[in-house]
């Protein structure tokens, strides 16, 4: 999800959640501590230079049960982000205290938002020499014919 949607989101919504992957809640005390650009320079197994830049949102629940963030100040508290630190409408990327701090990508179900998971990928599988998934064909469709005759050569 983009930065410009969940704005466009916050603009009609009454209050904000957010849903963990296990589909418990992150409780509604919580606060976003930071709003940021990250941006990442690496070089794959390959040997290719990349780049990826995220908007990052950190999550941080606390003892403060007063303060509810309501859609309108988180909507005020990206706007400023946008101003002073020049943030582009990049895909939003969530952080959030579990065993250690976890990273989740961002969704929303018309109802709340949706924090989900992230999967590491090789981006150089040619590279690497990593076989292609193979694609699975079910024996039931397979012909009945036998693709090796006994004069075919094959055995």
């Amino acid at each position: 999800m983009k930065l410009s949607q969940v704005k466009a989101i916050l603009k009609d919504v009454k209050t904000i959640s957010f849903q963990l992957p296990d589909n418990s809640l992150v409780p509604s005390h919580f606060h976003v501590t930071e709003v940021g650009e990250i941006t990442k320079r690496f070089i794959d197994c390959g040997g290719t230079v990349r780049k990826e830049t995220v908007v990052n949102f950190q999550l941080w629940n606390a003892n403060d049960y007063d303060h509810r963030l309501h859609p309108e100040k988180l909507l005020k508290i990206i706007e400023l982000s946008e101003k002073t630190l020049a943030i582009d409408n990049n895909e939003i990327e969530v952080e959030y205290q579990g065993t250690t701090i976890q990273k989740f990508g961002l969704d929303f179900d018309g109802n709340q938002f949706l924090l989900t998971t992230k999967q590491t990928d090789c981006l150089a599988k040619d590279a690497c020499g990593i076989p292609a998934e193979k694609p699975k064909v079910r024996i039931s469709e397979m012909s009945a014919q036998s693709c090796c005759s006994p004069k075919s050569g094959c055995c």
